[in-house]
């Protein structure tokens, strides 16, 4: 099976190249399921129905967000009933929506597992990550019950994120960070078979400080004083993602291959 994967969308800059470039995408790659980051969507902030529907039509089988996920209000009341729509499993019980789900590939009717959690080392304290995965994964058996698992994990710290990869090493398809916007440069297969990048990387302009404006984050850093809201780079957008083949049998990764297209980044294509 062919596993794509995007990093965090950020604005309408990352909206519009992951428009642009995501049907050649397809075209080449000829992927079965693709996983979208989409929690900076909406300005920077959040995402609403109407992005998500989308990014529905580009063909994204499942959003995934992180600590932005109910920035926009709307998304409250939305989430409940979009089923694709995920927020990080190790949110409170009460909070709608929800983390994980089995889905089926459009072609060929394969399930996938997706599970979204957040990571607590610099951010927002939620329930244990690396509990609500296994929770997760002791419903299902990799190669048996499910063709691929994917467990984005949207946290600050790398160490975190790579102690999420190996807890998972050998029971799931991919262990991919997310929320730093910076792609790593570590994508591997670990000892048991499971792929991993510490970031994916955003889908944004890369003339920023993390997909924002550059003009209030320095001002910031350097004045330590507020002088107005954070809005979203505008100009061109990198999309960068990977892709990942797993083995029809086991559901392991057999290749991880990161992707850039596009903006101020080096291109970079998993070669044929």
């Amino acid at each position: 099976m062919r596993l794509l994967f995007f990093g965090d969308v950020v604005g309408r800059s990352g909206r519009d190249a992951l428009a642009k470039h995501l049907p050649d995408i397809r075209a080449r790659l000829k992927p079965d399921f693709i996983v979208v980051n989409g929690e900076n969507a909406a300005g920077g902030f959040g995402i609403t129905a109407q992005i998500a529907k989308e990014f529905y039509a580009l063909g994204v089988d499942v959003i995934s967000t992180g600590n932005h996920a109910f920035d926009q209000k709307e998304t409250l009341s939305y989430i409940g009933g979009d089923p694709r729509l995920l927020r990080p499993r190790n949110y409170p019980p009460s909070a709608p929506g929800r983390g994980a789900g089995i889905f089926e590939t459009a072609q060929g009717g394969r399930k996938v597992l997706v599970i979204n959690v957040m990571g607590r080392i610099f951010m927002d304290p939620l329930d244990d990550p690396f509990a609500a995965v296994e929770a997760e994964l002791a419903k299902v058996r990799l190669g048996t019950t499910v063709s691929a698992i994917i467990v984005d994990v949207h946290a600050e710290a790398t160490s975190e994120k790579m102690a999420m990869g190996h807890v998972c090493d050998g029971r799931v398809s991919l262990v991919v960070g997310t929320h730093s916007h910076i792609p790593t440069a570590d994508a591997q297969i670990f000892s048991g078979g499971t792929a991993y990048q510490t970031d994916a990387g955003m889908c944004g302009d890369y003339d920023s400080v993390i997909g924002m404006d550059k003009a209030e984050p320095v001002n910031r850093f350097i004045r330590k004083i507020p002088g107005g809201r954070f809005e979203a780079a505008s100009g061109e957008a990198t999309v960068c993602g990977l892709l990942v083949e797993t083995d029809d049998r086991t559901g392991l990764a057999l290749k991880i291959e990161p992707l850039r297209v596009g903006g101020r980044l080096k291109p970079q294509w998993p070669p044929d």
